[in-house]
């Protein structure tokens, strides 16, 4: 049965736990906060429950809990970010907020990472250029656990793509995806159910659909976007293959098949090519194509219009990318976080571990 916890209550477990792997003050309450961020949205498979995972990645030493975060190379509008093995939690704000600053001088900014860590939810980096009235761009790519159009073999991770773009009067639009059929996270929470999934979502070590969600351990795959290629997989493919590039390619990080998978006991591919996982982020000043309030003004009819579109049978109403999650953040703002019995017992001994009071 679930229960629901505050969200403070969670935040402040979080940063008392990263605290105890050594983060500083500053970076244990960011990384709190972005994690979290991703249970107020909706998107539990990134949240809370993943906190042992990053916990178990420092106990192998494959995170840096006090990293010296530094610049490689920039130009005016550019930069590749250096993580120094920190947790992605940390190292993507840090390089969303060069971006915003570049934005600020020279109308965008972008910056790619290396050597860095899971980064949490896409979506939470995105939105950070909203607060400066931007448009912002994240993406990273992830361990190799998606098939290729017509493969066997895992080559790409779910390479998820978040665009945070403001409004005037109206919400903002935020997509946040992940470039596969289902998030793996997503997978994760069935097997927790002990549910099967969706036929679509993953295929078995011979490439045939299957519904079994504990598929990827015995060599399965999840599949692309679209699913199979009388439905568009081969989109999802090469979304997921531009995130990758964008990431890696371009900031010297670990890439296909070679990036560092997420859980600490899998063990690491052999002849890595780069550093650590890598992200992509972008920032872009409104004002560097059109007067800002223009532009709002037509964002907010963009909006509107797109929200009055007559819904189909059953349906109350269409809904703009971003809007399930503002309606469950304030939800659960009010009404607490659930977690799964899994998800609180497995905290419950984390805490008991680091001697912090779930």
């Amino acid at each position: 049965m679930e229960r629901s916890v505050p969200y403070e209550h969670l935040q402040n477990f979080a940063r008392s736990i990263f605290t105890a792997i050594g983060c500083s003050e500053s970076h244990a309450a960011l990384a709190a906060n972005v994690l979290l961020s991703a249970d107020l949205r909706g998107i539990d498979s990134h949240g809370i429950a993943r906190l042992s995972g990053y916990v178990r990645l420092w106990e192998v030493k494959r995170i840096n809990a006090q990293p010296q975060l530094r610049i490689l190379h920039e130009t005016p509008s550019t930069a590749v970010v250096d993580g120094d093995s920190g947790l992605g939690l940390v190292v993507a704000p840090h390089a969303m907020e060069i971006a915003i600053r570049k934005a600020f001088t020279v109308g965008t900014g972008w910056v790619s990472v290396q050597n860095s860590n899971h980064f949490g939810i896409a979506g939470y980096h995105a939105l950070m250029a909203l607060e400066h009235g931007m448009i912002g761009v994240a993406m990273t790519n992830a361990s190799a656990l998606v098939a290729p159009t017509f493969s066997s073999e895992r080559m790409l991770g779910t390479n998820p793509i978040a665009v945070a773009v403001p409004a005037g009067n109206e919400p903002p639009f935020v997509a946040d995806m992940a470039t596969t059929t289902a998030a793996n996270g997503k997978l994760e929470i069935l097997q927790r159910k002990q549910e099967d999934a969706p036929l679509g979502w993953i295929q078995d070590a011979t490439g045939a659909p299957t519904t079994d969600a504990h598929a990827l351990k015995e060599n399965g795959a999840l599949l692309p976007l679209g699913s199979d290629r009388e439905h568009g997989s081969h989109k999802g493919y090469a979304l997921g293959s531009i995130v990758d590039i964008f990431s890696a390619l371009l900031s010297g990080a670990n890439y296909g098949p070679w990036v560092p998978p997420f859980p600490a006991y899998v063990p690491m591919p052999t002849n890595q090519p780069g550093k650590g996982i890598g992200h992509f982020f972008g920032a872009m000043r409104i004002d560097a194509f059109r007067p800002a309030e223009e532009f709002k003004r037509d964002m907010d009819y963009w909006l509107r219009r797109f929200r009055s579109a007559q819904p189909v049978n059953g349906q109350s109403r269409v809904l703009v990318p971003g809007d399930p999650e503002r309606i469950c953040e304030a939800e659960r703002l009010e009404n607490g976080i659930p977690l799964l019995p899994a998800v609180w017992e497995d905290l419950t001994k984390l805490g008991q571990k680091f001697g912090v009071n779930l």
